[in-house]
This record gives C-alpha cells, sequence and structure tokens, in this order.
C-alpha cells in the first residue's frame, strides 16, 4: 500500500507576496506549486493535501463591508468553507492535469471539512486572531457595543475584529476522508484549518466564528487518518533559531526531546513559523513518525531528511528510509 502523508501547503503556494490575489494569479499558482508536488505520487505516495485561505477569507470579509448595504453579510464559518472549495476545485484540477502530463491517472477530490472545537476552549474567552478589514475606531467601538464583538487597534492602519483560535479535537468528515483514501484518491481536505464547529448537548453540530490554525489542523488530520509523515511545506528553508540575528541558524533533524527543549527557549514567531514548529512537535509528540517543515520545492528531499527541518521520535535521530 502506497505511504499516506499529509502536506500542508503554506499560503504562498497559491498567493506570493506583494501581488494583487486575483483570481488568475491564484491559480496559476496553484499551477506552480502542482508541478512540484506531483512529484509525490509519482514517488509512489498517497498525499492528503491541506491548504491555507487566509488571503481568500479576508477577501470575502472585506466584500462583507463593502456590500453591507445591498446583502447580508455571511458568517465567518461560512466564508471558511466558500473558500475551502474555492481552493479545492483550483487545487484538484490543476492536480489532474500535472498527473495526465506525467502519464497517471489518479481520482482526485476535494471535500469541503467541518473540524470539532471544544465550547469550553480558553481561547473563546480572550480572542486572539485578527481578522477581516482595518477599519476605524468609531465602528470598532460601535460593533462591540452593539454586537459583542472583540476588536483591536493593531497599528496606524486602524481596528480589526479579533476572534478565538480554538484547538481541533477532531474532524468531523474522518470517516468519507478514510474511505476515499481506501479508494484510492488523492484527497484535498480541512482546508484553512476546517470549519469550525461546536458539538451541542443534543449532538447537532454548529458552526462558530472563529478560526482553527491550519497546521494543528493538519496534525490532527494526519493522526486520525494514520498517516505516519506530516509535510508542513513553506516558503523557508526550514525552522531557524536566532531568526533574524547574525546568529541564525537552521535547524535539520530533531528529536522531539531537543524540539521541547527549543519550543521553551525560542520565541518562534506566533504569526509564521511558531504554529508550524508546534504542530510538528504535537504530531509527533502524540504518535506521527516524522514531521518535516521545509520549502515547497525541497518536498522530496525533505521527507528523506535531506532538507527542511525534520522532527522524529527517539533519543537518537533515526530517519526513516522512504
Amino acid at each position: 500500500m502506497n505511504p499516506r502523508i499529509v502536506v500542508a501547503l503554506g499560503g504562498n503556494a497559491i498567493l506570493r507576496s506583494k501581488e494583487l490575489s486575483s483570481y488568475e494569479e491564484q491559480f496559476e499558482n496553484v499551477r506552480r506549486t502542482c508541478r512540484q508536488i506531483v512529484r509525490l505520487i509519482a514517488e509512489g505516495f498517497q498525499p492528503i493535501f491541506t491548504h491555507g485561505n487566509g488571503p481568500q477569507v479576508g477577501n470575502l470579509l472585506i466584500q462583507n463591508e463593502a456590500a453591507a448595504h445591498l446583502v447580508p453579510p455571511v458568517p465567518l464559518d461560512v466564508c471558511g468553507a466558500e473558500t475551502q472549495g474555492q481552493i479545492g476545485y483550483m487545487i484538484q484540477q490543476a492536480l489532474r492535469n500535472e498527473l495526465g502530463a506525467l502519464g497517471l491517472s489518479r481520482p482526485v477530490t476535494s471535500l469541503v471539512t467541518q473540524v470539532l472545537v471544544d465550547a469550553d476552549d480558553p481561547a473563546f474567552e480572550l480572542p486572539t486572531k485578527p481578522v477581516g478589514p482595518f477599519l476605524s475606531r468609531d465602528v470598532a467601538e460601535r460593533r462591540m457595543r452593539e454586537k459583542g464583538e472583540a476588536w483591536a487597534e493593531i497599528d496606524a492602519r486602524g481596528w480589526r475584529r479579533l476572534v478565538p483560535s480554538p484547538q481541533p479535537i477532531g474532524i468531523v468528515e474522518i470517516d468519507v476522508i478514510r474511505a476515499l483514501l481506501d479508494a484510492g484518491a488523492v484527497v484535498v481536505a480541512g482546508g484553512g484549518g476546517g470549519v469550525p464547529v461546536l458539538r451541542r448537548p443534543d449532538g447537532r453540530l454548529q458552526g462558530v466564528d472563529a478560526v482553527v490554525d491550519k497546521d494543528l489542523a493538519a496534525a490532527r488530520l494526519a493522526l486520525e487518518v494514520g498517516a505516519p509523515i506530516l509535510l508542513i511545506l513553506t516558503d523557508v528553508p526550514g525552522v531557524a533559531l536566532d531568526f533574524g540575528k547574525p546568529t541564525q541558524r537552521f535547524l535539520g533533524a530533531v528529536t522531539l526531546a531537543e524540539l521541547e527543549h527549543h519550543l521553551v527557549h525560542e520565541p518562534f514567531p506566533v504569526g509564521s513559523i511558531g504554529p508550524k514548529v508546534r504542530a510538528a512537535y504535537r504530531f509527533v509528540r502524540d504518535g506521527g513518525q516524522q514531521a518535516t517543515v521545509c520549502a515547497l520545492e525541497d518536498a522530496l528531499a525533505g521527507l528523506r531528511g535531506e532538507a527542511g527541518t525534520v522532527v522524529v521520535r527517539g533519543d537518537a535521530v533515526q530517519l526513516p528510509l522512504y
């Protein structure tokens, strides 16, 4: 059976810096990405892809503000579901085309995925994730007063709404994902961290205005599908210590214990590499075999332990032979 791996695509796979985020630019970036990652399938792996959706959700929220006088605004959880469909469509089409160019035939599908969160998660008491456009103090104060929303002044550009970022505790559609994988499909799931939902006392699901970190959700997905490897692809060569300082250095192969030491002593940026480091740590800690953080173009080398930061269990680094 082909080894399953969960591949978490960073934002640069869809939208590169200084671009206007037009549909055409996003689709071309997805095509470039798929030309890289199709090699994983050609090498015999069965990938499950996840992806970011921050800029796409941000655009929808801006559209909400601009058209509020014409149509009712779309809730944040629905924005997440919409962008899963948008990006999933682009990935599955581009992957099919790239597979065809290599003479390979695989079923490819994307799945709108709900991710279960806990209503008692402390994140709901302290929203910290900025979403949507920058607005004025007057608008922010009115929203806080009339809607009970949390807002904060981010910088000179103005105020942004803050929403909770709870921990993912389960993948609602996991049985469907497993069935698709058993049928040999390449699956795109859990995009943007999934649509966060609560389970009510009567067992019914309910969407919630929150954002689940996409890398932590990817780790949860990898554990639930039994994938031994989590591959986090980004726009840097790996995890750096002393980032931006003259003493900056990238981590290569590290054990779980070594990474735990770095997590305690290194202030990894929350808005960039930090969540990726924590996702890699949690995946291996909770039963995964290997987590790799590397650049998109180093995907295969990262799997082999020849590039990026590779996290494994044990007292000594002994990389799996793939």
